[in-house]
């Protein structure tokens, strides 16, 4: 017995507006059974993004349980894991379960019993958490019991059996950020990555560095901080808030001798660091807002505001092949690959 099939999944919108599609509602239904063309997984783990993980932790003073009450709360008011303060989600892996009959598995090929990582938000995907069995929250991720339900519409990535799916899931969660770096940096520019330290940033900096540019990263904790200064792909590493503009621009200056970023990646889990990247980037540069904390309204107005005449992109998760692209980043550099498995095995 199946539901209807509903390629965009309008039909789990509760309590929405006509026509409001899984993201933009406020909840979800997630009960079973599935539509003739969506996909049932037991969901494994959640790789909850970046910001949003930091907004929750902060707001529950980082207690351990109070995180867990606070997640087990939002998924069951929502049926989604969709944080309302940031907007966001991250992604999941876990076993699929059941296929509906015109799920296009031509198109995407899938069995039942394979083990996937989403690469859709969960912030648009039905969620239903039994328990959460534990979090690890130095990466973000939470391992649960429960089942999710991805639309046909959805992305999905099969765990590659040469590298631990711990380290793939870290990978796969930022792969559009390495993805759309390929295509923005040229040879020769000048490219600073703001929130360099973390996960997308080190693979953006990596991707970067291929085509004869000068990389800058920069980050504001210890850790971060050494943990660039030891990769061979990063000429500078700047310490500072990246929510100080103007200490920002003024070490960027410095570094570049006062020509600036070609482009500016910012990929920082915290609000309020939009002009730091604008005012490090030269006139008629880029800058490519990858991280969820961004708000569109500070990065339009702001650069308005201080007369910069400067490309703003806003970041897609999505980008044809990035998976492939990302998964293989690791298996051509010992380099990445060792420090992805010291962090997330």
């Amino acid at each position: 017995m199946f539901r209807p099939a509903d390629h965009l999944g309008l039909q789990r919108v509760l309590g929405g507006t006509r026509g409001q599609l899984p993201q933009q509602a406020e909840k979800l239904d997630p009960s079973l059974p599935i539509a003739r063309d969506e996909l049932l997984i037991e969901v494994e783990s959640l790789n909850v993004d970046s910001a949003s993980f930091h907004q929750i932790s902060s707001a529950c003073s980082g207690d351990l349980s109070r995180i867990e009450s606070h997640i087990l709360e939002l998924v069951r008011r929502r049926g989604k894991h969709h944080n309302p303060v940031t907007g966001s989600g991250g992604m999941l892996i876990g076993t699929v379960k059941q296929i509906g009959p015109e799920f296009p598995i031509k198109q995407k090929p899938v069995r039942v019993g394979d083990r996937i990582a989403t690469l859709v938000s969960l912030s648009l995907t039905p969620l239903e958490i039994k328990r959460i069995k534990k979090i690890h929250a130095s990466i973000d991720r939470v391992d649960v019991e429960a089942h999710a339900i991805l639309f046909s519409s959805g992305l999905f990535a099969r765990l590659p059996e040469d590298i631990p799916e711990t380290v793939a899931l870290a990978v796969l969660d930022v792969a559009g950020a390495p993805a759309q770096t390929r295509r923005l940096v040229r040879d020769g520019d000048t490219v600073v990555v703001v929130g360099g330290g973390g996960k997308s940033g080190v693979l953006c900096l990596y991707e970067a560095k291929k085509k004869n540019t000068k990389t800058i990263a920069i980050d504001y904790s210890d850790e971060a901080i050494r943990r660039l200064r030891s990769l061979s792909f990063v000429d500078e590493v700047i310490q500072g808030d990246a929510r100080n503009g103007v200490e920002i621009m003024q070490s960027v200056a410095k570094c570049t001798n006062g020509k600036m970023a070609d482009l500016v990646i910012n990929v920082t889990n915290i609000p309020e660091t939009e002009m730091s990247c604008i005012l490090s980037c030269r006139n008629r540069g880029s800058v490519y807002f990858f991280s969820m904390a961004t708000s569109f309204t500070r990065a339009a107005l702001g650069a308005e505001g201080v007369g910069a005449d400067v490309d703003l992109w806003i970041g897609n998760g999505y980008a044809a092949g990035h998976a492939e692209l990302s998964l293989e980043l690791l298996r051509e550099s010992e380099e990445l690959r060792r420090l992805f498995t010291e962090i997330y095995t």
